[in-house]
């Protein structure tokens, strides 16, 4: 049976409550260690963390708005292999999603991890953030969290959230063993703590928590929350197709791409160990630019830079959660993450499909079904 329990804030200090739920999990015997993002001494950025030592928890936020990276790739790494100890991840619904899928194609696995996800409130992009800490320092969090949970939409300091958080329609997670409630919840009084699975269960009856109830506003709050969202996405989506309905559109689009591959660096469900495109595939011979260059007159360096998105597209669209890591790694601030989301969320609805939903679904494509896109194999 679910557990529904509470931490308790006192002095309204959340923050600390958090840090010492997580003391308890590591102090539980199975626990080894726990990765959570946390505030790094040199500079103004919040990074996950591996921590084994209780009195390396100090600098736990998991509330911050800052998301440098998806996680996912490093719960991946930690668990590909067994680790030889369980540990316990704190993770955003989306990196939670995004691991799912690199569990299905067996780059993790979940045989010694508890995942514990946490109502997302959002988050800005890396310059935005570090300019958020910078005009109010210790206070930042605090802001910012009061600002989302009293309905606001995280504008401050003339600061908006990422265009993907603004877009995003999972805010809580439905398939983490434990689960931290935020929205509906008067936070500075208590915070919620559910199990989800049976992993989740064991867990929390070691904590000895107080059970409470649900409060009935919270699915309320976090289905208006999930409207707001689902509004904002749907405008994005009618705006981009707009501006890329066409080859011409699309290379005026992405006219700015310099091939760093910094989008398929950061991209969590980007998987392959080897990229065709850091082989001699694209290596061209010098002699085959001059003859492109021949045939217009004039032609754009470096080359193949809508070939190279297209091709990312066809590769990943199907397990696309929407994190916004493209669009944060982009040095040039292309709204790749607006393409890429516009287009999967078509990909994914051909399939009935949504990308980290269930371990159970195997990926599009993955398995054969007599039963799928007739019209296209011509199966009567």
């Amino acid at each position: 049976m679910a557990i529904t329990a509470k931490i308790d804030v006192e002095e309204k200090d959340i923050l600390e409550s958090l840090r010492g739920f997580f003391r308890d999990i590591l102090n539980v015997e199975e626990i080894k260690a726990v990765l959570v993002p946390q505030h790094l001494p040199m500079k103004n950025m919040v990074m996950p963390t591996l921590v084994t030592d209780l009195n390396q928890l100090d600098g736990v936020d998991p509330l911050a708005p800052a998301f440098p990276m998806n996680a996912a790739k490093i719960v991946s790494r930690l668990t590909r292999k067994p680790m030889g100890g369980k540990i316990a991840a704190a993770l955003r619904p989306c990196e939670i999603r995004a691991f799912f899928e690199l569990v299905k194609l067996k780059q993790g696995s979940t045989d010694e991890l508890v995942l514990i996800g946490i109502d997302c409130l959002g988050a800005y992009q890396n310059n935005d953030y570090s300019r958020f800490v910078e005009q109010n320092g210790d206070q930042s969090t605090i802001k910012f969290y009061q600002n989302i949970l009293s309905g606001k939409n995280g504008e401050i300091d003339g600061l908006n959230l990422a265009p993907a958080c603004k877009a995003c329609e999972y805010p809580v997670a439905s398939n983490a063993d434990i689960l931290i409630g935020l929205y509906g919840i008067e936070v500075d009084s208590q915070i919620l703590i559910q199990s989800q699975t049976n992993v989740g269960e064991d867990l929390l009856a070691q904590l000895n928590l107080s059970e409470i109830n649900e409060p009935g506003i919270r699915q309320d709050t976090v289905a208006d929350v999930i409207e707001k969202r689902v509004a904002y996405r749907d405008e994005m989506f009618g705006s981009t197709r707009e501006v890329t309905d066409s080859l011409e559109k699309m290379t005026a689009y992405l006219a700015s791409c310099v091939n760093c591959y910094n989008c398929r660096v950061a991209c969590p469900v980007c998987y392959c160990k080897e990229c065709v495109f850091v082989t001699d595939v694209f290596n061209h011979d010098p002699s085959r630019y001059l003859r492109w260059a021949n045939r217009k007159g004039i032609i754009k360096m470096p080359t193949d830079t809508v070939f190279y998105h297209i091709t990312r597209l066809a590769h990943m669209s199907t397990a696309c959660v929407g994190c916004g890591q493209c669009s944060n790694a982009c040095p040039n601030d292309i709204p790749v993450m607006e393409l890429f989301r516009t287009v999967s969320q078509r990909t994914q609805e051909a399939f009935e499909y949504e990308a980290g939903r269930s371990l159970e679904e195997d990926p599009p494509l993955s398995v054969f079904r007599e039963e799928e896109f007739p019209e296209v194999v011509g199966i009567n």
